[in-house]
């Protein structure tokens, strides 16, 4: 549901702040019991003799020797200083553009949106308040640990910007295809923070500077930090109709640096639904874009999610061998299949029978050109290392290593690539015995180039042996485990399976399924498929079919003669194809 944020009428509108000016101020604390507020003392000669308690001087005024009347900033200062939020030093000055620690913001932050302090795992004077605003999830551990080392030294504006929404507007949501093209240095913006970002871009609390940079990696003044906090703290009145002392604004008009476009009458902000997600599946809201709009993928619990945190699912077409069929991987095909829908796309490319352990060189060529591909289409993309005949990963341990330790050089600094380091072990290979140890050595061979890349690891009996893996694990992050599954030959015992490995955490992507039998042929057995396509969709699952091609196979999803370098029409499409493709939206 999208909804307006109610505008008081004494209220005309909220004026966007310049984010090369945004920064940050001291603290307060009245908040704060009184061993905290003895070590509040104890650590002012340190900090500037900044002071935070209630009653610090120019407390009772919110004047200060160093913020002249008609600057930017004098009014919001003044009117927070008067509420109790913020407060001087002792010197009488406010020092208005200096920068403003994580310590110092997040304290604000908590005055203002009445958090009481927790208990603190470091001596540092904040310690109390920042655990609860970590236990609060307004941050999480790696931005600011709780041992205290990064508590004083200047918070980001990304980072600011996320405590704050997380704070004060919690509900606001904002759509990257509407807010990230008004960020005109979106890439130095890390992906963690789109969501957060582009809320605070929507709701009217921050807006660029006048190139439109957002400067997401700088600092905060201190006064930059009073007009986030003031601007929030509107947008939560307007929602709330609760009255917030004073105004907040950003530099004026005319002043240097500034920005003088204001926030129009139609500010928006709380749950709004981006385009392209889907509602369905676990009471959960689910994300199906592309790259774009999804940026570096995460594993949470047993679900795939976006660098904002909430879940997608990927759906799309695996190819068939790209030593046989690769005009069906070509640029081409790929966009085809994109613009039905699809948002991932897998390359197959076989170890063994003519594949790349006999031929590296013209197998490298084809699968980067495969991958490069499916990227130009926003899609993301699996590098499947296809052993099949070979059964047991181990076979050739060394040539998996260095080729998946070249891949992830090359793509280190691609979101868009996960890869799939044993599509279907069987015959001799157990869990425990080679295929465990092999994925440990190539995870770790991965991880060296690529920290956090998405790795899919198969398992026995052609990656049917879920509940072998859910038992004893690989350990490391963003690890998810296949399960590969024909509609003809797997039925409801591989889907308790399933739902049994999820119960015991295991995190599930079906990097192929096919209509067909195992073996590609027979059916199409459409009504099975659409009983595990329904399991899918309601357990978050993303999947990649087999095959996008025009083998005279049922599983095929193209029909015979089709031409790889034309429009994939109805026509073009097999039955198993037309009802694959129809699953992509």
């Amino acid at each position: 549901m999208k909804r307006k944020l109610r505008r008081r009428g004494r209220i005309a509108a909220i004026v966007l702040l310049c984010l090369s000016f945004l920064s940050v101020v001291p603290a307060c604390a009245q908040n704060y019991g009184r061993a905290e507020r003895s070590a509040l003392a104890d650590s002012a000669a340190h900090m500037g003799e900044v002071v935070f308690a209630a009653g610090s001087f120019g407390a009772d005024s919110g004047r200060f020797s160093d913020v002249a009347e008609g600057k930017w900033y004098a009014a919001t200062i003044r009117e927070m200083t008067q509420a109790g939020w913020i407060s001087g030093y002792r010197d009488g000055t406010f020092r208005p553009s200096q920068p403003i620690s994580g310590a110092e913001f997040v304290t604000i932050v908590a005055k203002c949106a009445g958090l009481s302090p927790g208990h603190g795992q470091s001596s540092h004077w904040a310690a109390g308040t920042m655990q609860a605003a970590l236990d609060a999830h307004w941050y999480d551990w790696d931005e600011l640990p709780p041992t205290g080392e990064r508590y004083n030294q200047p918070i980001s504006r990304q980072l600011a910007v996320k405590i704050v929404m997380k704070a004060l507007l919690p509900q606001a949501r904002g759509e990257y295809g509407t807010e990230a093209a008004k960020i005109k240095d979106l890439q130095a913006l890390d992906g963690r923070y789109y969501e957060a970002v582009f809320a605070a871009y929507r709701s009217g609390v921050v807006a660029g500077d006048n190139a439109g940079n957002f400067h997401a990696r700088e600092g905060l003044s201190r006064a930059e930090a009073c007009a986030i906090i003031q601007n929030a703290l509107r947008c939560k009145e307007n929602a709330a109709g609760t009255a917030v002392p004073g105004g907040a604004s950003g530099p004026q008009s005319g002043a240097p640096g500034s920005n003088s476009s204001s926030a129009g009458s139609s500010e928006k902000g709380g749950n709004s639904v981006a385009a392209g997600t889907d509602n369905s599946g676990a009471g959960t809201t689910v994300i199906r874009g592309g790259v774009s709009e999804n940026g570096w993928l995460q594993v949470i619990g047993t679900q795939l999610c976006n660098e904002a945190g909430k879940p997608v699912v990927l759906r799309g077409m695996s190819s068939h061998g790209l030593q046989w069929f690769g005009e069906f991987a070509s640029a081409k095909s790929i966009a085809n299949t994109a613009q039905y829908g699809a948002n991932l796309f897998r390359a197959a490319m076989y170890t063994s029978e003519g594949g790349y352990l006999s031929r590296p060189e013209e197998m490298w060529q084809q699968l980067t050109a495969t991958v490069d591909a499916a990227i130009v289409n926003d899609m993301y993309v699996i590098i499947d290392w296809h052993i099949l005949s070979d059964g047991n990963p181990m076979d050739h341990l060394q040539e998996a290593k260095a080729f998946f330790s070249q891949m992830a050089r090359r793509y280190k600094d691609t979101p868009a690539v996960l890869f799939e380091i044993c599509n279907e072990p069987n015959g001799g290979a157990t869990w425990s015995g080679s295929i465990k140890p092999y994925a440990e050595q190539i995870v770790a061979a991965i991880r060296e180039q690529s920290p956090k890349a998405v790795i899919l690891i198969g398992s026995s009996t052609w990656s049917q042996d879920v509940h072998l893996a859910a038992a004893d694990p690989v350990a490391g992050s963003n690890l998810m485990y296949t399960c590969h599954f024909y509609a003809g030959t797997h039925g409801q015992w591989l889907r308790q399976r399933i739902d049994d490995a999820m119960k015991q955490g295991l995190p599930i992507f079906v990097s192929e399924w096919g209509t067909s039998a195992a073996d590609g042929s027979g059916g199409v057995f459409l009504e099975e498929a659409r009983r595990w396509t329904e399991f899918m969709k309601e357990r978050n699952i993303s999947w990649a079919n087999w095959s996008l091609c025009d083998k005279n196979e049922t599983s095929a999803a193209l029909r015979p003669g089709t031409n790889p370098s034309g429009g994939f029409g109805e026509s073009d499409l097999s039955d198993s194809g037309q009802f694959v493709f129809s699953q992509f939206r």
